[in-house]
């Protein structure tokens, strides 16, 4: 994958979180920053995403640790480099396991 064909994928990923974020109903806010998107809950607690071109990864900082994730074309989705769980489920996961907010993004 090409730096191009990367920052691409990662601002079409930010993209549909930032959509699917303004779709929650709860007091959660975000902004975008330098490659880094971050979630600020209601609780002062944040999630922290963030892209890594050297890697072609997305890293995700959570209360529950730090993740890392490469794109897998066949899943059409990023997947975490250690457990093998898709990026999306993982997410909407820790936004209820973190923030718990309900959250509607697979």
């Amino acid at each position: 994958m090409t730096e191009s064909e990367f920052n691409e994928l990662i601002d079409q990923t930010f993209s549909a979180l930032e959509t699917a974020l303004d779709e929650v109903d709860a007091d959660i806010d975000y902004e975008t920053s330098g490659g880094v998107l971050t979630v600020v809950f209601e609780n002062a607690t944040r999630l922290v995403f963030s892209r890594q071109p050297p890697t072609r990864q997305l890293w995700l900082a959570a209360r529950s640790g730090g993740f890392h994730f490469a794109f897998d074309e066949e899943a059409g989705d990023w997947r975490d480099t250690r457990a093998g769980q898709l990026f999306r489920p993982f997410v909407v996961e820790q936004m209820q396991a973190q923030g718990g907010v309900d959250f509607a993004w697979l």
